[in-house]
């Protein structure tokens, strides 16, 4: 059994992406997901702020979630798979917390965050 938990982590090592930013909680992000359409295949930017984040090696999670048209969308991305492209930090944000579980009841410019500069 240990082996085998052994084989499985040295097999999802090979896997896991080395170059990816340090993503805080907060964060806006722009994520680049490769999209088939068809046969050509093209990447799609995906804006938004970084409400929660899940770590587990290479099952890591982030959700982002953006407000468009007056309707907010999450969506979760597993950072480490193929699907995707690119992750690039546009701004951080001053936080207190883990998970940003309540910026799903604010509307507007109540849902800002304060920007933090390093």
């Amino acid at each position: 059994s240990l082996k085998k938990q052994e084989t499985i982590t040295n097999l999802e090592n090979t896997f896991i992406k080395q170059n990816i930013p340090k993503i805080s909680i907060g964060d806006t992000v722009k994520v680049g997901v490769k999209i088939i359409e068809g046969n050509k295949e093209r990447v799609q930017f995906y804006e938004g702020t970084v409400i929660a984040r899940k770590n587990s090696s290479i099952n890591t999670m982030l959700t982002v979630r953006k407000v468009f048209q007056g309707i907010g969308i999450e969506r979760i991305f597993l950072i480490h798979s193929p699907k995707i492209d690119s992750i690039e930090i546009l701004r951080s944000s001053k936080i207190r917390r883990s998970k940003l579980y309540y910026l799903r009841n604010l509307k507007g410019k109540a849902s800002r965050l304060k920007q933090r500069f390093e």
